[in-house]
């Protein structure tokens, strides 16, 4: 079995295990397990992943609930979710629209198993609660060239045990440049942010944006994701710690596939 399985989580902490991209378990101390964004394809050609062999075997994770936040293929992946739904049909999933609409087509989970959630709406699992914000405006941003997203596009805020986590999903470029986007986060007053960023790319914030980013929402705590999967989208998470002041959000690099218990 997994690690997460036998892992003992002390009351007032939560584990967190980060696979690998934006994929991850959470635990409580009251034993429920959440997946965020499953993806471990078998299928990995070494001119696209870093990594040869996936990081998690489903069937050893028993799972309560599943958090999509998008319908991207390393963020709703039908794969993974068969698996998931094999090793336990009790599992719930829960993500916006268009990821609800893909289980329904292309996976055998029960439809009475999966549930839609909205940005500004929020969840009871068990002891955790989750809330689900906008990760990029349905609008895109006009005035910063930003077309609308594909899709619908959300974060989650996920409060247990009185610790309160943020999982971005995939933020617009200039997240930090809307207050709208901003305050929805820093309502719940989250004390660790897992936040997609890259130097280069542009779709996802860089890292002076991703900074200003933590420093708005008022995170305690900011770990860098979206990473160690594909060779093309990989980026140093020490350079990207590197650009955190002193005083500010303190940076945490998480290794690929393992976790932390959050607060230590």
């Amino acid at each position: 079995m997994h690690p997460l399985v036998n892992l003992k989580v002390p009351d007032g902490a939560v584990a967190v295990h980060w696979f690998e991209q934006s994929s991850f378990a959470l635990k409580d101390s009251t034993g429920t397990i959440i997946q965020i964004d499953p993806y471990f394809p078998k299928n990995r050609p070494p001119d696209r992943f870093i990594h040869p062999n996936p990081p998690l075997d489903e069937s050893e994770l028993p799972t309560d609930f599943v958090l999509l936040t998008h319908a991207h293929g390393d963020h709703t992946c039908p794969e993974s979710i068969r698996r998931i739904w094999d090793t336990s049909n009790n599992t719930r999933f829960i993500g916006p629209e268009e990821s609800v609409r893909q289980i329904s087509s292309e996976t055998d989970v029960d439809t009475n198993n999966v549930s839609e959630i909205s940005a500004g709406e929020s969840a009871e699992l068990n002891s955790i609660a989750v809330h689900a914000v906008y990760a990029k405006p349905p609008t895109g941003d006009p005035s910063a060239d930003i077309s609308p997203p594909d899709v619908t596009h959300l974060g989650y805020v996920v409060t247990s045990n009185g610790v309160t986590l943020y999982f971005s999903g995939d933020p617009i470029n200039n997240f930090a440049e809307h207050d709208n986007l901003i305050s929805a986060v820093a309502a719940h007053k989250p004390d660790i942010g897992f936040l997609t960023n890259h130097p280069t790319e542009g779709e996802f914030p860089f890292y002076d944006g991703c900074v200003k980013m933590a420093t708005c929402i008022g995170l305690k705590h900011a770990v860098p994701v979206h990473r160690a999967c594909f060779i093309t989208r990989d980026y140093d998470p020490n350079e990207w710690a590197g650009q955190f002041p002193e005083g500010g959000p303190e940076p945490l690099i998480i290794e690929r596939n393992s976790h932390i218990i959050y607060p230590q």
